[in-house]
């Protein structure tokens, strides 16, 4: 955690012994942009009287004072309580103390629960710090297209976490066919964040909408295009961030016209890399070459382990995001602020033009020049810059290792990177990392 994120609160209240059997609040002011809040309290619990012996000493301990703890946020609400049991607590959206709960850490007048419940008669001092951290931008990865047993796939979620944990993700998208999911039944845990979502599986194609619990109230049948559009439009209407999944997948290809339903990105790479990928990433590009603004993403389509090639994590989305919070990760997604790679420890890539980063638009007329970082290369990598206009080679890779590259935007369109690989003899080379495009408009 870098030392410029943190800022630390102190705090202290004296309790009389007459308010013993009291409930006392203490408030403080969370500023905007908080990730995650540390609170730690101490305070003399015992009394203690060393009284000698011939062969040592006893020491007599008497508990004199027992505060009590809990939290109240801005809108009035309870957001936990543990007693005297704890003496730090911890809570953010991903992750919260047991007996608290996750929670956006919103701007505005906090209050610290201070129960009274033993108090000396000399009164008590109660020391309070409060650490919070402010959110900053990073490179988190995940997969937002994983199965459960409660569809198709044979995994619990706690084991799909653990299956992420290993892997090295941070976040995963639970994506059962046509079944809803609630939160509540997510196991917490600081390292994974498990992101709420709903494969919509139509005969006629399949989307996620991921982010909200409950994307629309009917049933998930529909007959004719305005029944799904309801279904599109009611997820949409409630905040779920709508993909089209896997649009020239043999069997379940996505045939509804994509200008008759909200959606928010394409998935272009769903398990390996192959023919039905390469061709979605065909329509992103023409899209794109139209003047649209579409993110991308992938995700492995898991469900076990018996099927060849495809791996949670197998592709990975990579997104810059302002914490692993599931509105974070899923806002940095809509934003386009995310590349695939093929696997958790494929290659990365970091492009910039000025202070604008992958999914931006900036001003062509002030803002040319691409810079291009890539990392995690082998020997013989291709990295390529696509636009609207031209597909170019800026580097084949001598040997393995990393590079950090210039290139100039000509015109106002888009630039995008690919990194192409070799995988097998005799197979050309084939696409191991896509990114999003910066856009530059006049």
């Amino acid at each position: 955690m870098e030392n410029s994120t943190l800022t630390t609160l102190k705090k202290q209240v004296f309790i009389e012994h007459e308010k013993e059997g009291t409930y006392l609040t203490l408030p403080f002011s969370m500023p905007d942009d908080i990730e995650w809040i540390t609170l730690t309290y101490n305070y003399a619990g015992f009394d203690e009287k060393e009284t000698a012996l011939e062969n040592g000493s006893f020491v007599a301990r008497q508990q004199i004072n027992i505060i009590d703890l809990g939290l109240i946020a801005p809108d009035g609400s309870q957001v936990g309580a543990s007693g005297s049991n704890k003496k730090e607590i911890t809570i953010s959206e991903v992750y919260a103390t047991p007996g608290y709960k996750t929670c956006a850490l919103l701007p505005g007048e906090w209050q610290i629960i201070v129960g009274a419940y033993k108090v000396a008669q000399g009164g008590v001092e109660v020391n309070f710090e409060i650490n919070l951290s402010k959110k900053h931008r990073r490179l988190y990865k995940g997969d937002l297209h994983v199965h459960t047993l409660a569809s198709d796939g044979v995994f619990t979620v706690e084991e799909l976490m653990e299956r992420a944990r290993k892997l090295g993700l941070d976040f995963i998208a639970i994506t059962d066919h046509n079944q809803m999911v609630s939160s509540d039944s997510f196991p917490q845990a600081r390292d994974i964040s498990v992101i709420p979502g709903i494969e919509y599986t139509h005969y006629l194609g399949h989307s996620n909408f991921l982010g909200v619990e409950k994307p629309y109230d009917d049933p998930f049948i529909a007959n004719t295009l305005e029944e799904v559009r309801t279904r599109f439009n009611s997820a949409h209407e409630r905040g779920a961030l709508i993909g089209i999944n896997h649009p020239f997948q043999e069997g379940c290809e996505f045939k509804f016209d994509l200008n008759k339903i909200p959606f928010h990105y394409l998935e272009v790479w769903n398990g390996p890399m192959r023919e039905s990928n390469l061709k979605a990433i065909g329509l992103w590009q023409q899209l794109l070459t139209a003047g649209k603004k579409i993110s991308i993403c992938g995700g492995s389509d898991f469900h076990r382990d018996d099927i060849p090639f495809i791996f949670m994590g197998g592709p990975t989305t990579w997104v810059y995001a302002m914490s692993p919070s599931r509105k974070d990760v899923l806002a940095a997604i809509r934003a386009g602020h995310a590349f695939i790679s093929y696997a958790p420890h494929g290659p990365l890539v970091e492009m910039t033009a000025g202070e604008a980063i992958l999914g931006d638009s900036v001003d062509w007329t002030k803002e040319k020049e691409l810079c291009i970082e890539a990392d995690h290369l082998l020997k013989g990598d291709v990295l390529r810059m696509v636009t609207e206009t031209e597909s170019k080679i800026l580097l084949e890779a001598p040997s393995d290792g990393k590079c950090k590259l210039s290139y100039t935007k000509e015109s106002p369109g888009f630039a995008r990177i690919e990194i192409l690989r070799v995988l097998l003899p005799g197979i050309p080379r084939l696409p191991v990392l896509i990114s999003n495009p910066i856009y530059f408009q006049r």
